[in-house]
């Protein structure tokens, strides 16, 4: 795929991520140490790896080493949250991001194509979140849908072997499970523990 295919992310990166900061804006005191479905994680520790997500989308804006930045952040509120997306996407503005090369843990992409992989990680972390505090766990279906084309061709079930991919094996949906639910799925997350059959 070469940079001009890559389709611009910028808009499902603002759309997922403001659905991300409403749900962190959800989250009641006493949910803070509840589990999720990412089990390295309870809502307040995948709050900070949210905040450190939005961080390394800043550094690679600003051409900086992203990886060398920690996973978790010292902060898991939704207003830090918002501020940092709100300087990421100021810093994505800039046309030139999409195409200039960055290093993410999968290889040297174009921008386009690792913000996309935050926007992937934005909507899957939004559904761990969203089933482990008891708010609705699906987005608006014209943001997930293209996200879910761009990871079924990004990272295909096939690699999930790899030690080095991050990913578990392709969990098959539920027969009406919605596209943010299947996004999860593809990342390898069993919905069956958080969701009502039925749901």
């Amino acid at each position: 795929m070469t940079n001009t295919q890559i389709a611009d992310p910028r808009p499902a990166y603002a759309a997922a991520t403001s659905w991300v900061t409403e749900l962190l804006n959800g989250v009641t005191d006493e949910q803070w140490t509840a589990p999720t479905p990412c089990e390295e994680f309870d809502v307040r520790t995948l709050g900070a790896h949210l905040i450190a997500t939005a961080n390394r989308a800043v550094a690679l804006a600003e051409g900086a080493d992203a990886l060398a930045l920690p996973r978790l952040a010292d902060e898991h509120d939704a207003d830090t949250y918002a501020a940092r997306v709100a300087t990421a996407v100021g810093l994505w503005s800039d046309d030139t991001t999409l195409t200039t090369p960055v290093t993410v843990p999968w290889g040297e992409v174009p921008g386009a194509a690792a913000l996309w992989g935050y926007v992937s990680e934005t909507l899957v972390h939004g559904w761990d979140l969203a089933v482990a505090t008891g708010q609705p766990a699906e987005t608006d279906p014209a943001v997930v849908e293209p996200v879910l084309g761009v990871a079924k061709q990004f990272i295909p079930a096939e690699i999930r072997a790899d030690e080095q991919v991050p990913f578990g094996p392709v969990v098959e949906p539920r027969p009406d499970a919605g596209p943010t639910e299947q996004l999860a799925n593809w990342t390898g997350r069993d919905a069956s523990r958080w969701v009502a059959v039925g749901a």
